[in-house]
């Protein structure tokens, strides 16, 4: 499998109760491969898989390769603090029928590079799957420096890595640096630099804003890679006003409170993490209506 285009970290919609809302999370699966996207990638961040137990993230993956039925491959989020849980539930993601997995880096205690390594390998040797590695420092506390994205890009299922390190110069050290390996990709995790990303050599993003606008988000990609520069750039420089959203709380919490906006009954992420100032709201709120009266979507 090509590991390319928008891959969506598909939202973990909940009831009142915080339990899942199953049906929901079918639909979401639905809803974003009608619109295009090239990947469902469950219990990413925007997934909520840092607040999910192994046996709620084990059924969100089954319900999504179940309701994908293969019409796009679907990037199970397996990472966890230690390098046996994250082998665990690599191995049951991949006895479910996850197509890839996205190993995010341990959280919490400092640990090294070669210590992240040895990590990575261990995981790899574990299954069969193709393997995304996931840098996220600001999160996490672990960063994924070039030179161990390089060294692991030498193991044959380490196919990819997403970087949401929100630094482009880090992208661009990433692609550099594995570009002697031709099925190797380098994906985006920031949505602000997806065009760039792809202009510069990376294959795409991991798009949580296309939780909220699929089509937009998809378009970026489709435009840039066949050469329409003039749209693709237009497709990115729509979701600043969502974007500009996010400096009024978590992230996460921005994006699922938009999908309800817009009609989708996915709940609010789970608690503690799942308030919005009054101000935050107003802001989102008028961001979606300039949006939707534009027609993003």
């Amino acid at each position: 499998m090509e590991i390319q285009g928008i891959i969506v970290p598909v939202l973990t919609p909940m009831w009142a109760d915080e339990s899942i809302c199953e049906e929901e999370l079918r639909r979401e699966v639905d809803r974003m491969i009608q619109a295009g996207v090239h990947g469902i990638f469950p219990c990413g961040t925007n997934g909520e898989g840092y607040i999910l137990s192994a046996e709620e993230k084990l059924r969100v993956i089954q319900v999504c390769v179940e309701q994908a039925r293969g019409r796009v491959p679907v990037y199970a989020g397996t990472g966890c603090v230690s390098t046996g849980e994250t082998v665990a539930l690599s191995q049951r993601a991949e006895e479910i029928g996850a197509d890839a997995l996205s190993v995010i880096t341990p959280s919490f205690a400092a640990a090294s590079q070669e210590e992240l390594v040895t990590h990575y390998r261990q995981v790899a040797a574990s299954v069969h799957l193709p393997i995304v590695l996931y840098n996220i420092p600001m999160r996490t506390g672990n960063m994924l420096q070039p030179a161990t994205v390089e060294k692991l890009s030498q193991v044959e299922n380490i196919r990819a890595v997403k970087d949401s390190s929100g630094s482009f110069n880090n992208i661009l050290q990433y692609i550099a640096l594995t570009r002697q390996r031709k099925d190797f990709s380098v994906l985006s995790g920031n949505d602000a630099l997806i065009l760039w990303t792809v202009l510069a050599g990376g294959r795409g993003g991991v798009s949580g804003c296309a939780n909220v606008f699929p089509r937009n988000m998809v378009s970026i990609y489709e435009y840039a890679v066949t050469g329409n520069w003039t749209k693709a750039q237009q497709a990115q420089e729509n979701i600043r006003p969502f974007r500009e959203c996010f400096r009024f709380g978590n992230p996460n919490t921005i994006v699922k409170t938009a999908a309800r906006l817009m009609g989708h009954p996915v709940g609010p992420c789970r608690a503690p993490f799942n308030q919005l100032s009054a101000q935050g709201m107003e802001a989102l709120e008028r961001a979606l209506q300039t949006m939707q009266e534009k027609g993003i979507d």
